[in-house]
């Protein structure tokens, strides 16, 4: 079994712990728990650098080591780092479970020494809506 820890803190008051587990080569579950959010939805992602010198500016795009586009953690095509939403209660606190299979703890596409991002905003998953008069 291979672990993992990302301590999450912010000039804004969020923080939190995200533990991440894989056995071998299954999926690899994250739980977590984030205070200081707004209620409501946050884009939650791997990104690809782990410099977090610059906020989320250093921490580059998402991490996609297949270079597809960006989606939702169920859709086929996706980012690898495309982890959703969490869901932060009227506390501001959001407290998730996630089993991924695209976000190894070993070998060439691990994602140990990247950056773990909660986004102040919601994540749109990849869907563009085109509005029409």
């Amino acid at each position: 079994m291979v672990k993992a820890v990302a301590v999450l803190t912010s000039s804004e008051g969020v923080s939190g712990t995200i533990f991440f587990t894989q056995e071998g080569h299954g999926p690899t579950t994250v739980t977590g728990n984030i205070s200081g959010l707004k209620p409501g939805l946050h884009g939650f992602h791997v990104h690809a650098l782990g410099d977090t010198t610059n906020g989320c500016m250093s921490t580059g795009p998402h991490f996609n080591p297949s270079g597809k586009d960006h989606g939702a953690p169920e859709d086929e095509i996706r980012h690898a780092g495309d982890l959703g939403n969490v869901t932060a209660g009227d506390d501001g606190t959001a407290s998730f479970t996630i089993i991924d299979k695209h976000i190894p703890l070993s070998g060439q596409n691990s994602i140990i020494g990247r950056a773990v991002v909660v986004h102040a905003d919601p994540d749109d998953l990849g869907r563009v809506w085109l509005v029409t008069s």
